[in-house]
């Protein structure tokens, strides 16, 4: 009998599972709230790990059409200190493939092809146990069964309380985020001072980070330490007020640097969130998590690339036994959880010398990671 399987969230991590399982040969039903692919922008540019994303995309058997979409160029990384000097300029070789850049629409699209996937469908609660199998509740009153629901809803996950009562909590840090368009031919000063990949500026408990995307592009991050409540008399919707307490908290900062806040159109505040690094739970029948709705850790390049990796995990333990649903989901579950506990130490650790009392801390990181 074909098993009803259902995956909440249509990320990286929701797309990936679906498209293996779908290479296998068995359907999945993607339940996504947004009303349609492009009701909203995708986000930012990702970095795919080899053995990480990349082997979830081999495994997809999507490995060539990444290649023919990706960035290799965008690996390249330059760290300046706040006075605009600059400390270390690193560029990929020709044939560096350790982490090139996919712009998530473009991934997005990639993973959507052949897919079931129903849009609009916004799941209110995940109820497991029931006669007829785990059964989802949508917030328009609508009501479907499944024998499996895999929660790939991010860090506010509407499957997560059916199997965990844990949630996030904030971890100190913020960012604030803007973008620059069409840079190389309105801003060719800043298109310089970005590079091919991203420019990084390190300061006292802060930093801004610019990165390219594709299409002349760039995103840019100010991380900070502050309470959550930090805004509270800032009118983020008010660009030029957001724009102007933003400028005082990195004042003194070369004008250079600066000007990558100075030109942005809007800003959106996204404080950084994490689940505890060993968050396990005891298996519920029906119903697993995978992403940042299974290990919610900092934002330091892990996030997609173990999403999608757990979610091509997940379909193939299906696939290799069908008929053995809820083993093949406990299986899962205990590679997973040893793998997210180690990223999540290690990238909880790297936030803490990103945004550092200590600038010299981030520039110690960079180069005990980046490739010689």
């Amino acid at each position: 009998m074909r098993q009803r399987i259902a995956v909440v969230g249509g990320g990286p991590g929701g797309l990936t599972f679906a498209r293996v399982l779908h290479r296998h040969g068995y359907p999945v039903t993607v339940l996504e709230r947004d009303p349609a692919p492009d009701s909203r922008p995708p986000g930012g540019t990702l970095d795919l790990h080899d053995g990480l994303g990349q082997l979830a995309l081999d495994k997809a058997g999507l490995r060539a059409e990444f290649e023919a979409l990706s960035r290799p160029e965008g690996q390249a990384m330059r760290i300046l200190d706040a006075a605009g000097t600059v400390l270390r300029d690193w560029r990929p070789s020709p044939d560096e493939r350790a982490n090139p850049e996919i712009d998530r629409g473009q991934l997005r699209d990639l993973l959507l092809d052949s897919l079931d996937v129903r849009w609009g469908y916004e799941v209110a609660q995940v109820v497991p146990g029931t006669e007829d199998g785990v059964l989802v509740r949508f917030a328009d009153g609508r009501e479907e069964t499944f024998d499996l629901v895999v929660g790939a809803d991010g860090a506010w996950s509407r499957v997560r309380p059916a199997v965990s009562p844990v949630t996030p909590h904030y971890t100190g840090v913020t960012s604030v985020e803007t973008s620059l368009d069409d840079i190389d031919t309105r801003h060719p000063d800043l298109a310089r001072l970005v590079g091919d990949g991203s420019v990084a500026v390190y300061g006292v408990n802060r930093s801004l980070v610019a990165q390219r995307n594709s299409g002349g592009h760039v995103k840019v991050y100010a991380k900070f330490r502050a309470p959550l409540d930090w805004h509270a008399d800032l009118d983020l919707v008010d660009v030029e007020a957001t724009r102007s307490g933003l400028l005082a908290l990195f004042d003194g900062w070369a004008a250079p640097v600066l000007d990558l806040l100075g030109h942005g159109a809007a800003f959106t505040y996204r404080p950084f969130y994490v689940l505890p690094e060993s968050h396990t739970w005891a298996h519920v029948r029906g119903v697993t998590l995978l992403g940042d709705a299974a290990h919610l850790m900092p934002p330091l390049g892990a996030g997609a690339n173990l999403a999608m990796l757990d979610g091509a995990e997940l379909a193939e333990f299906i696939a290799a036994d069908p008929d053995n649903l809820d083993e093949a989901v406990r299986a899962f579950e205990e590679q997973m959880w040893v793998r997210a506990g180690r990223w999540a130490k290690i990238t909880t650790a790297g936030l803490e010398r990103l945004v550092s009392p200590d600038p010299a801390e981030a520039l110690a990181l960079f180069d005990h990671v980046q490739p010689s």
